[in-house]
């Protein structure tokens, strides 16, 4: 039997396997007893998931396998529903053909799913199969009211809104551009991949830089909502509009795409740069000189990684009066707008973090700052809500137990057409702080940072 081992999985859930006689079964290694390949074994949410998994059977943590990995295909028994209740899809323009997929936003038990449609205007069909098609004729907000059904008769329904330019206008006229540290692809939450579809959905976001990938979570997301998705193993970029070209990883630190949105596009830019050394411990607990402070940023590889990417950046830089370019991202190192005389952060006066800095002298702006001017008043912090306490590393052991120093080290920088509507830090409810934390409805340990933009 499968006893003292861990399992390893490729996909959504954790299974184990009898060394024996092959037997597999889904969820941690508990107790109870393995179901036969082909039936089913009770296995709970967040940790089983309807997918199809690769189970191995390993011992003393190691990699050797102790028998051949099996195929596991994980059946979600919780009740059928959706992501969200009331969502848009992306936008559609009259006397254009239109098409979206709702299939992936229904969770629980879908097996021998089928939709239909159960309101809203003349042109929108529904198929059975989640797609939602037509050729709009009236701009305005198209509202549908969509009925999911399984197999065992469980419905569930969801009002589902397209919003129609009209023809010849923009296909997208504001756009919302999200930076999302998933941690660890949000594993340390149960539920995480429903709470994260529903928090995108929920704030009606177009365009999401991911750092933490954790692999997949990008294309998971993506295929989930019916989006694009372009993605590598720490980052990923998913829209809901087409990805037309994409970039390899720069300086192992940043992706990015070029995103059609209509007659117009738009490049979206992730980057997320080295953790260690940190600069706020090292100012905040170190008390270290500015100069040594900068040392350090160059030691953790920031500042290179930073400067590798603008570089790579300059021909979307060039083309930015035209096509408007964002940079997002997880930076791990605060703004030289947060760190001023004023604010006083930690004792220093203003502190010219090279990130930020260099940033700014490519020419793009800071979203958040552009509509909160004033770091006193708005700081903005992004890390953490989730810890509030110092747990000891990065060389400052000594302060383990002190308060966590709050900052902003999350970022959607712009350049070219676009006005700041709005932009904030953003998560879900009020997030337990760690250790207490795995069952909040916030996902990640970070703040995401979310902006809205007019496209002229």
């Amino acid at each position: 039997m499968a006893s003292n081992t861990r399992g390893t999985e490729r996909g959504e859930a954790i299974g184990a396997v009898d060394a024996a006689t092959g037997d597999v079964w889904g969820g941690p290694a508990t107790a109870q007893p393995p179901a036969q390949v082909g039936q089913s074994s009770p296995c709970p949410p967040p940790v089983c998931r309807r997918a199809t998994n690769i189970v191995y059977f390993l011992h003393d943590d190691g990699y050797a396998w102790l028998a051949q990995p099996r195929r596991l295909k994980l059946a979600d028994s919780s009740p059928t529903r959706w992501a969200s209740a009331s969502f848009f899809l992306r936008n559609g323009q009259v006397g254009s053909s239109y098409g979206a997929t709702v299939k992936g936003l229904v969770r629980g038990d879908t097996a021998g799913l089928t939709f239909r449609k159960t309101s809203g205007p003349a042109w929108a069909s529904v198929s059975p199969t989640g797609t939602v098609g037509g050729t709009p004729t009236a701009p305005g907000t198209a509202t549908i009211g969509i009925e999911a059904a399984n197999s065992a008769g469980l419905k569930a329904a969801a009002s589902v809104g397209v919003r129609v330019q009209a023809a010849g206008a923009p296909l997208v006229p504001e756009l919302k551009v999200l930076s999302y540290n998933l941690w660890h692809g949000g594993t340390p939450i149960g539920g995480h991949r429903d709470k994260q579809l529903k928090f995108l959905l929920d704030r009606d976001v177009d365009v999401v830089g991911i750092q933490e990938n954790e692999g997949t979570s990008a294309q998971a997301l993506a295929q989930a909502l019916g989006w694009s998705y372009h993605q590598t193993a720490d980052l990923g970029v998913i829209s809901r509009y087409p990805i037309t070209r994409t970039t390899p990883a720069v300086a192992g630190a940043a992706i990015a795409a070029r995103i059609r949105l209509g007659s117009r596009a738009a490049v979206v830019w992730n980057a997320h740069l080295g953790h260690t050394p940190y600069g706020p411990y090292d100012a905040c607990f170190g008390r270290l000189p500015v100069q040594q402070l900068f040392d350090r940023e160059a030691r953790s590889g920031r500042t290179g990684q930073i400067n590798d990417i603008l570089k790579a950046m300059s021909a979307d830089l060039a083309s930015a009066s035209t096509t408007p370019v964002f940079l997002v991202g997880d930076f791990n190192a605060p703004s030289h707008l947060d760190w001023t005389a004023a604010t006083r952060r930690c004792g220093y006066g203003a502190v010219n973090w090279p990130t930020s800095a260099a940033v700014a002298n490519a020419g793009l702006t800071d979203s958040y700052r552009a509509a909160h001017p004033d770091p006193l008043a708005s700081p903005g912090a992004t890390w953490s809500p989730v810890y509030k306490t110092f747990t000891g590393g990065y060389g400052h052991d000594s302060h383990k137990g002190e308060p966590e120093p709050q900052d902003r080290i999350d970022f959607v920088h712009f350049k070219g057409p676009a006005t700041v509507l709005t932009s904030n830090a953003v998560v879900e409810g009020t997030p337990a702080p760690y250790p207490g934390h795995t069952g909040n409805a916030w996902t990640s340990d970070h703040a995401a940072v979310l902006t809205a933009f007019r496209l002229p």
